[in-house]
């Protein structure tokens, strides 16, 4: 009889989302009159159109596969020059950041860069998760035989969680311990915090004195609005030697149902195998996607090439000063209503404290049940994101708004302890 892979029956549970869209679900049948006005703020995805120069690039090399003179078959894995050419300078060389075009590396989602980027790394490894953490890099370790068992809390045997807690700002603090990989992401989801300039610097440091690889998430780099925050990890010194980023088109130019993002491997990061011998790791990462990946579509790619067109950059800040407008609002009403507001400023996610003695998910139901508003429950995302909960930003302007009402309606005081 065939084998499966039992490292997958230790995930406890089902990942997050499914889970509050099981939850949203039998509400939905138990309340039918309510099912109608749940607003989802639960998940972070987008609702505005993509913008109108990624679409038309996307029709017209749709077009362009309509004819044989220009029609296209298999594209380069890695993705096409005309693309990787775009990221590197609209995204790094405008920044004075010294990453080449062969560094960038395509693909359908930085949620699947994420985990696959395991497949490079062999057995062994000490690795850092921050915690609160996006669940992916935890379920993925698991998946890849990288932990123990779970124990009550939901915490893995094997991993290094780092606690994001309100008095370091949920950027960790350098561990005491030994680490070979290292999760960080910024700005953060879920909490929305950013890391300065400063705090970085520390991580690489103590990334290279450690021989440590940092996997760098800058998903949500363009909602940045302080301009003395990094927007990247090799905007550090020395960065090139011990970091991996990942990027995505998903948020910023609403491409969370068309799929790109990429991925950014220094060809001078190097790893060991068990005899201490080193490696560069580009050129694995090339093997892995050329193997297991066939690249993303030729017409997605021209998409996301517009957007750094001059009508795209524009249209692109359009976008996202209508979430983080929506964000100001949420972190407004909230902070109105007496809780404890975090994030939101720098990224598309408010970060709130529950009200005393509620659990994450206990304001999960009570939401969903009082207001028809879906958030996200911060036990989600780790053993230190109880006591919190995320609102996404990502809505239209009359959802929020319609949100804003409704959370300003409940009555906080009536779930505190006698």
């Amino acid at each position: 009889m065939a084998r499966l892979n039992e490292n997958y029956l230790k995930l406890k549970a089902g990942y997050l989302f499914p889970e509050i869209g099981r939850r949203v679900t039998a509400f939905s049948e138990a309340n039918p009159d309510a099912a109608g006005q749940i607003i989802k703020c639960g998940i972070g995805d987008v609702t505005e159109p993509i913008p109108e120069a990624a679409r038309s690039a996307i029709k017209d090399a749709v077009d362009e596969l309509g004819d044989r003179a220009t029609f296209r078959g298999y594209g380069p894995e890695q993705g096409y020059p005309f693309l990787r050419e775009a990221i590197t300078e609209h995204m790094f060389h405008s920044r004075g950041m010294d990453i080449t075009p062969d560094e960038i590396f395509v693909s359908d989602g930085s949620k699947c860069d994420t985990g696959n980027i395991l497949d490079i790394f062999g057995s062994g490894n000490t690795i850092a998760i921050t915690d609160p953490v996006y669940p992916v890099y935890v379920d993925t370790n698991v998946m890849a035989g990288n932990t123990g068992e779970a124990d009550k809390s939901g915490a893995y045997g094997g991993l290094v969680y780092l606690p994001c807690t309100t008095e370091n700002s949920f950027v960790p603090e350098i561990p005491s311990t030994e680490v070979d990989l290292i999760y960080l992401c910024y700005p953060n989801n879920p909490t929305g915090a950013v890391a300065t300039r400063d705090q970085l610097a520390a991580w690489v440091e103590f990334a290279r004195a450690h021989n440590a690889i940092i996997l760098y998430d800058a998903a949500y780099e363009a909602f940045i609005q302080d301009p003395e925050i990094p927007h990247s990890i090799f905007e550090i010194p020395g960065a090139r030697e011990c970091a991996i980023e990942f990027r995505s088109f998903s948020k910023n130019g609403g491409f969370t149902g068309v799929r790109c993002a990429f991925t950014v491997v220094p060809r001078e990061l190097e790893a060991v195998t068990a005899d201490g011998s080193a490696h560069a790791l580009h050129p694995l990462w090339a093997r892995r996607q050329s193997t297991k990946f066939n690249g993303v579509s030729y017409p997605v790619q021209r998409g996301a090439e517009a957007l750094f067109s001059q009508a795209g950059r524009a249209q692109v800040g359009t976008l996202i000063a209508h979430y983080m407008g929506n964000a100001a609002l949420l972190r407004q009403v909230c902070a109105d209503t007496g809780l404890q507001v975090y994030g939101g400023e720098n990224a598309p996610y408010v970060w709130v404290r529950c009200p005393d003695g509620v659990g994450s998910w206990e304001v999960f139901d009570r939401m969903l049940a009082e207001a028809n508003v879906v958030v996200t429950p911060g036990a989600g995302f780790g053993a230190a994101g109880e006591g919190f909960f995320r609102i996404s930003a990502f809505n239209s302007r009359e959802n929020v708004e319609e949100v804003c009402r409704r959370l300003q309606a409940l009555n906080w005081q009536a779930a505190q302890p006698a």
